[in-house]
């Protein structure tokens, strides 16, 4: 899941407080957070320390980089991504949610849905983030006013199906305990929702998409035939006697082994690391994908797609760059930069030949090779890429195939 929100919603509070509350955070961490509460003129403890562990985000009270927490409650195991609220921090929210399959998304009751609230919202459509909640944050400050949270609750209308809540971090209220300070409000706790949203993968459900990631060969003394093409089963389950196709060379085969953990096993789901075997031998390396046979993707050479800018640098058209899909990487050329998305209206523009650092926008790119890739909203990780620097080798961009409006 992944935190987000305008600057001083209180998103590194709310997450302080779901540690704090399910007992998550050790005696000696929450001494060290209060001493260091009391260095700051606070006569409460600040749980937002918790989780803003730069030094740059304890000296300014905000947070720059996504900060990654781990806990468990009685149901469930959670992952928080807590992204920063600057706008020039719009990047690290697309980091975050990239992989998120929930999104909180925070508001201050007192200010309302801002750009920033909008903007986070947006990019959580963008990247088909399944499920979304709304956290009015800070309600104890409005008197915990019922007709404050309905108004919000009316403008924030840019997603539909999100859940919301009204909260207040810093006393505890209806983040993990139901609080008697709202009796007109009758749904779900925060954590109540995160524990009881379905987040039964819909990649299990998807067609088999299995980038390969290294070909395993039998060592000395071992079976000579053996020879496994392991990776992590992205989507899909996968069968013995299940018909694939190995892209983009096209050869079809039958899976007559898989491997999990060194044991074998009849099928595979999603999310496994596995070694597959075939019935029949083909030239297969790092970077092949091994596919279901019905409805396979066709590779490509030329793709449109959505791209967020990550580096500082603008990404113009014209430039020379890698792209790396899943475990393949090949040269590939920016055509055509079509247009930027105006994150905050959800209408798109000209982009003048270039994006800056934060852009959204859209790009037509050619590469040197074929790639094997789907639509974005139809595989969140075969639709997925990124741009690399051939020179520096660093990240630059974050890409989405063909995401279609969001």
């Amino acid at each position: 899941m992944v935190i987000s929100g305008s600057v001083d919603d209180g998103k590194s509070t709310v997450v302080g407080r779901l540690l704090n509350d399910v007992g998550a955070v050790p005696t000696d961490q929450l001494e060290a957070v209060a001493r260091a509460s009391r260095e700051r003129g606070s006569q409460e403890v600040d749980l937002s320390l918790l989780t803003d562990g730069l030094r740059a985000e304890r000296e300014q009270g905000i947070t720059i980089d996504v900060a990654y927490r781990y806990f468990t409650s009685g149901r469930r195991r959670f992952v928080i991504a807590d992204a920063p609220g600057h706008v020039q921090y719009t990047r690290n929210m697309v980091t975050g949610a990239s992989t998120a399959q929930l999104a909180v998304i925070l508001v201050d009751a007192r200010r309302g849905v801002v750009e920033q609230t909008r903007r986070h919202a947006a990019v959580a459509a963008l990247l088909r983030v399944p499920h979304v909640v709304l956290a009015v944050n800070k309600m104890d400050l409005v008197g915990y006013d019922e007709g404050v949270f309905a108004a919000i609750v009316r403008e924030f209308s840019v997603l539909d199906g999100a859940t919301a809540v009204p909260v207040s971090a810093l006393r505890g209220d209806n983040v993990v305990r139901r609080s008697p300070r709202m009796p007109w409000y009758d749904g779900p706790t925060l954590l109540q929702r995160l524990e009881e949203v379905p987040v039964a993968g819909s990649d299990v459900e998807s067609a088999v998409r299995l980038p390969v990631q290294y070909v395993i060969r039998p060592r000395v003394g071992e079976h000579r035939d053996y020879r496994g093409y392991a990776g992590v089963l992205v989507s899909g389950r996968l069968r013995v006697g299940d018909e694939v196709v190995v892209l983009p060379s096209k050869r079809r085969s039958t899976v007559v082994g898989i491997d999990v953990l060194g044991r074998e096993v009849r099928s595979a789901r999603a999310g496994q690391s596995v070694a597959v075997r075939l019935a029949d031998d083909i030239d297969l390396s790092r970077g092949d994908v091994i596919a279901s046979a019905a409805g396979a993707p066709e590779p490509v050479r030329e793709l449109l797609a959505t791209v967020c800018q990550l580096s500082d640098e603008p990404l113009r058209e014209g430039a020379r760059v890698l792209l790396k899909t899943g475990t393949r990487t090949v040269q590939a050329v920016v055509r055509e930069i079509t247009g930027r998305l105006d994150v905050s209206t959800l209408l798109r523009g000209p982009a003048g030949g270039a994006l800056a650092g934060n852009d959204i926008g859209t790009v037509r790119i050619r590469t040197a090779d074929p790639v094997v890739v789907d639509g974005y909203r139809d595989n969140r990780s075969t639709g997925a890429f990124i741009l690399i620097d051939p020179v520096q080798g660093t990240t630059v961009t974050a890409g989405l195939v063909d995401a279609g409006e969001p």
